[in-house]
């Protein structure tokens, strides 16, 4: 579990670096402008990560499966060449269905005055500077999105079904307890990612409010890396009880 907490908080803290500099750079400057090739690596970079992301969750819920519904087994079908394979899965996923989207925007004739309705260079305020037919492009963008989150989400809520049905078959009440506790803090962080992306990404045009939509990412971007920490390791046990002997240990002093 802790090595696929590694890597997320890995792909958390690039996303963030990612974005984060810039934004701030703009709100402290008065010229607020991006190069053609800074806006279009950033957008790549953050779809990336963004994909990784999604994927890498589910590898997290399968690996909870595996915790919970066979734990006797754990050891052997999680080895480290498979949880590095799994890793390495979740990246490559990013870099493979972001590419051929990301080849067609910066194809792609964009007129002035090129000002981004958005605090970073996210797809669709892009593809709106577009002076061309993006048809295509907006079909190829939205079935790769729903392809990639729902997808995931399918896999994650199989996996969650499973973990759910074992668990209600555990005769003691301590051992449900400790299972919940084990997959309470993945399971927030899935509601809250899956949510926002299916809101971002997946909805119909029909619906879509580009105000709604930054605030919804400045909430990914920004104030989900920050309570990841907190969601993580106060729902852990070994946290709380380190904590607990911490604190134990500053009023015996």
């Amino acid at each position: 579990m802790y090595f696929f907490l590694a890597n997320y908080a890995f792909m958390e803290m690039i996303l963030s670096c990612i974005i984060t500099p810039t934004v701030l750079t703009h709100l402290l400057s008065t010229r607020k402008s991006i190069s053609y090739a800074g806006c279009m690596v950033q957008c790549y970079c953050f779809f990336v990560l963004g994909t990784a992301d999604l994927i890498l969750i589910a590898m997290m819920s399968y690996d909870r499966y595996v915790a919970v519904c066979i734990p006797f087994q754990y050891t052997l079908i999680m080895r480290r060449n498979r949880r590095v394979f799994l890793v390495a899965l979740s990246w490559l996923g990013g870099f493979l269905s972001v590419s051929i989207p990301s080849i067609f925007k910066a194809q792609l004739p964009y007129c002035g005055p090129n000002i981004i309705n958005h605090f970073f260079c996210d797809s669709v305020p892009l593809i709106q500077l577009v002076c061309a037919d993006t048809t295509l492009l907006q079909l190829i963008d939205f079935g790769l999105f729903a392809f990639v989150i729902i997808g995931s989400l399918i896999f994650v809520t199989v996996t969650y079904t499973c973990i759910l049905w074992t668990v209600f078959h555990i005769p003691s009440v301590t051992g449900r307890k400790k299972t919940f506790s084990t997959c309470g803090s993945h399971f927030t962080i899935m509601v809250i990612v899956y949510a926002s992306s299916i809101f971002m990404y997946v909805t119909p045009r029909s619906g879509y409010s580009l105000v709604v939509n930054k605030t919804v990412s400045a909430i990914v971007i920004f104030i989900i890396p920050v309570i990841n920490p907190f969601i993580f390791t106060l729902r852990n046990d070994q946290v709380k009880n380190a904590m607990h002997d911490i604190i134990r240990t500053v009023h015996s002093r």
